[in-house]
C-alpha cells in the first residue's frame, strides 16, 4: 500500500528517468529531425513517449488518493473492506474507498490472457536455451546486401566499406540469424544465405539469449505486460535495449563516426572478439530480465500456469 505523497514521488522519479530518453526524441520529431540510433526504440516499438513516462507500481500494490488512476486501463477501485484487510483503519478505509486504486489483474488476464501465455512461453524457452555467439551481427549486413540493386534501409547513411565491400563481407561469412523480425528485413538476395528461415510461427522455438534483437525485445515483452509489471522493470529492460541498439549499429555496415559512434569492425578478428564479448554480457543481463518478468507473472498467476 502506498500513500499519495509516497507513490507520486516514485512516479516523478520514473518520469525524470524516462524523460532523459523520451524528451530528446520528441524534440527531434517536432522539428522533423531524426537520429539513426536513438530513435529506434520509439519508432520500431509501439510504446509512445507519453505512455513510456507513466509510472506503474505493478500488480498487488494499492495506491491511496489515486482517483485519477480509476480511468486508466486495467486499474480498478479498491473498496473499504479490501483496504481494511490490507491493514488500513476502518475510518481511513471508508474515506479512501472512493479513491484508492490498484491494477485489475483479473481484467488483464481476461483480456490479455493469450498474450500473457505467449510471452511466458517465449521467455521460458529462450531463457533455457544456450546462446549463439557466432553470428557477429551479420543480420545488419544482410539488410544492406546488394545496395546497388536494392534500397538500403538506412539510406541516409554511408556504407563504411562501400557497396562492394559490404557485399564481400556478406558473401564471405556464415549467416545464422534466428530472429524473425530481423530476418524479415533481409534484402531478397540475402534470404537464402541464412542457415535458418525464421517464421512468426517458429519464433518462440528459435529465439535464444545470444541474439541482440531478442534481447532488445525483452523491453517489448515487458511493456506489453504493463501495468501488470512495475515500471522499474520496464525501464531496466529499456536501458539495456538502448545499449544493445548502440552496439548493434556500431557493428552494422554503416559509417556512424559523424554521429559519435566508433565502428566495431566485425569483418576483422579483433572486431569479432569485441562483438562476442559484448554480446555475452548482454545475454547474461537479458536473461536476468527475462527471469524477473517470469517471476512477476508467477506472482500474479501462480506456478500452475507456467
Amino acid at each position: 500500500m502506498a500513500a499519495g505523497p509516497q507513490w507520486r514521488a516514485l512516479a516523478e522519479e520514473h518520469r525524470e528517468r524516462a524523460a532523459v530518453y523520451a524528451e530528446p526524441f520528441v524534440e527531434r520529431r517536432n522539428r522533423g529531425a531524426t537520429h539513426p540510433v536513438e530513435d529506434f526504440l520509439f519508432t520500431y516499438y509501439t510504446l509512445k513517449p507519453g505512455q513510456f513516462t507513466r509510472w506503474h507500481p505493478g500488480a498487488g500494490v494499492v495506491l491511496l488518493d489515486a482517483a485519477e488512476r480509476l480511468d486508466w486501463k486495467f486499474y480498478r477501485a479498491v473498496g473499504a473492506e479490501e483496504l481494511e484487510a490490507a491493514g488500513l483503519p476502518p475510518a481511513e478505509a471508508a474515506a479512501q474507498a472512493g479513491s484508492a486504486a490498484t491494477v485489475d489483474v483479473e481484467d488483464f488476464f481476461a483480456r490479455r490472457g493469450s498474450a500473457v501465455d505467449f510471452t511466458r512461453e517465449l521467455l521460458s524457452l529462450s531463457t533455457a536455451k544456450p546462446g549463439n555467439f557466432g553470428c557477429f551481427g551479420m543480420h545488419e549486413w544482410a539488410m544492406a546486401y546488394r545496395s546497388e540493386e536494392n534500397e538500403i534501409r538506412h539510406e541516409h547513411l554511408e556504407l563504411r566499406l562501400g557497396p562492394d565491400g559490404t557485399d564481400s563481407v556478406v558473401e564471405s561469412h556464415r549467416i545464422h540469424c534466428t530472429h524473425f523480425d530481423a530476418f524479415r528485413f533481409f534484402q531478397p538476395q540475402a534470404v537464402e544465405r541464412n542457415e535458418v528461415q525464421p517464421t512468426r510461427e517458429r519464433q518462440r522455438h528459435l529465439e535464444q539469449p545470444g541474439c541482440l534483437h531478442a534481447n532488445m525485445d525483452v523491453y517489448k515483452w515487458a511493456y506489453k505486460l504493463l501495468p501488470l509489471v512495475d515500471s522499474d522493470l520496464v525501464m531496466d529492460a529499456f536501458e539495456l535495449a538502448w545499449q544493445i541498439r548502440e552496439m548493434d549499429m556500431r557493428a552494422a555496415p554503416y559509417d556512424l563516426r559523424a554521429w559519435g559512434y566508433e565502428p566495431i569492425p566485425v569483418e576483422t578478428a579483433a572486431g569479432k572478439k569485441q562483438y562476442a564479448t559484448m554480446q555475452r554480457d548482454f545475454a547474461a543481463r537479458s536473461t536476468q530480465l527475462r527471469q524477473r518478468l517470469l517471476n512477476s507473472l508467477r506472482e500474479v498467476a501462480g506456478p500452475a500456469s507456467d
